[in-house]
């Protein structure tokens, strides 16, 4: 599992370990692994000869960008640092001239033939963008051929929230130390930060035990998963509700039922008015005219994908079981009725929902992510999955928030919501707790989406339902 942690939390690590170790021990960790990044990434026996341009600002990214550009110094690449804040780190700044490296006095001419350039502009502890005399520079180093490499943190980014609100330096990789940062993995700044590779540099035991945020891996939900035991049967492993579906948009119901077979239910209840649609392509399924209370019993229920004016709802919510509100059944949701249920409740909005949920706009909540799903999970008192090119989870009882971290923007399709919505339905019906499901129903999701458009093409919601089995089997290890 991927964790990551806010900037006052990895400050407090870094001072009780420093505590502990010589003068200048955790700078000279941080910048062989960096330097060590930095050589891989210019290829076997390029180093030597290689043109390293450092963007230095007066932080400690700025120092380990320059003990870096010193050991690159040693083994022969022609270095050179831009110093960009007041002051420079002085003991890096004499460890890069002792290796050969040298000060710009124009920052221009370096990089326009650099081979690769380190951002250590600004830290962690950067807010509001990149200072108006370092905005040229750094757009130069993104206009040039160089690889960039990020110091710990793209210049400009939010370490905490992952907002830019001003300018940013893009990189192609940022080599991060001690423990991921939430900015690293949250929209937008994670668009800025490139490939990531972590530098472990200690301060594991100094972290706490709740990290902010945290990302599922394969074992992770392997270990998540529901598997059938010898004495189950089709209503022990759990059978899901579903209420979607509109003469107008009949395709939802069909996607939301295709979602929940293809995630383990052992029956899928449908009820509204496209029974005769889900029946030509889903046999299996069990429906009903309605309304939902006499349907038969369910062991959850998902309510609004494609579902228009047509009711069910409230009925729905009424329910003593957990509930996946989607789509249509979000459009106007009241706190307090949902704040009342006896049982888990899980929204799943996409930014334009969870705008018009906050009363905020689209753009609000697409810049400050960690901010809406916190907001709407407080409103609500529900688990959220907040879907969009950072699909984030977070439920009421607190707790790091779960980012996902499989995907591709060829998910922004038709139906592909309907899809989600069934997947995570069936793994609430299965009695996974409501942020389990939703984040185990976003990996898959993802992967299969991934799968589907092989990373580089279109793929239909279809596609990505009938590929759920595929990417389940890889996740557990099966065949």
């Amino acid at each position: 599992m991927r964790t990551a942690h806010r900037e006052q939390t990895v400050r407090a690590a870094e001072a009780a370990l420093m505590a502990r170790l010589p003068e200048g021990a955790l700078m000279a960790r941080a910048a062989a692994g960096l330097a060590a990044a930095c050589c891989s990434l210019l290829g076997k026996g390029r180093v030597y000869g290689a043109r390293v341009v450092l963007l230095v600002g007066s932080g400690d990214n700025g120092g380990d960008a320059l003990y870096a550009g010193a050991r690159l110094a040693r083994r022969g690449a022609g270095v050179t640092a831009v110093l960009l804040g007041d002051r420079a780190h002085e003991g890096g700044l004499a460890a890069l001239r002792a290796a050969g490296g040298r000060i710009a006095d124009d920052p221009f001419q370096p990089l326009a033939t650099a081979d690769l350039v380190l951002d250590g502009i600004t830290g962690i502890g950067g807010r509001g963008g990149l200072r108006p005399d370092a905005v040229p520079v750094a757009r130069a180093a993104r206009g040039s051929d160089a690889v960039v490499v990020a110091v710990d943190l793209p210049s400009g980014v939010d370490a905490d929230t992952g907002e830019v609100t001003g300018e940013a330096l893009r990189a192609d990789v940022t080599v991060t130390f001690g423990t991921y940062k939430p900015g690293l993995l949250v929209d937008p700044a994670r668009e800025y930060a490139g490939a990531l590779r972590l530098v472990d540099i200690g301060l594991g035991d100094e972290l706490p035990g709740v990290p902010e945020l945290e990302a599922l891996q394969h074992e992770d939900v392997a270990r998540l998963l529901p598997v059938p035991g010898a004495e189950s049967d089709k209503y022990r492993r759990g059978v899901l509700g579903v209420v979607a579906g509109s003469a107008r948009y009949p395709g939802a119901a069909v996607l939301t039922v295709a979602g929940a077979l293809r995630g383990g239910a052992g029956a899928v209840r449908y009820v509204g008015p496209a029974a005769e649609a889900v029946i030509a392509r889903h046999p299996e399924t069990l429906v009903h005219p309605g309304p939902p209370s006499a349907a038969g019993r369910v062991q959850a229920w998902v309510v609004g994908p494609g579902l228009g004016d047509e009711p069910g709802v409230e009925e729905v919510l009424a329910s003593e079981v957990p509930v996946l509100v989607d789509a249509d059944g979000l459009r106007g949701l009241d706190p307090a009725l949902v704040r009342a249920r006896p049982a888990p409740t899980l929204l799943t909005p996409h930014a334009g929902e969870a705008a018009a949920l906050l009363g905020v706009t689209r753009e609000e909540v697409e810049s400050g992510r960690l901010a809406a799903v916190r907001e709407l999970v407080g409103r609500f008192g529900a688990t959220v999955l907040l879907k969009g090119s950072t699909t984030l989870v977070y439920g009421p009882g607190g707790g790091p928030v779960r980012v996902n971290p499989t995907g591709t923007g060829w998910l922004a399709t038709a139906g592909s919501g309907d899809v989600l919505s069934g997947l995570a339905g069936s793994l609430l019906a299965a009695g996974l707790p409501a942020v389990d499901a939703a984040s185990c129903a976003a990996y898959l999701h993802g992967l299969a989406g991934r799968r589907g458009s092989g990373a580089a093409g279109p793929v239909t919601a279809g596609e990505v339902a009938g590929g759920l089995g595929a990417v389940w089997r890889d996740v557990c290890g099966g065949s």
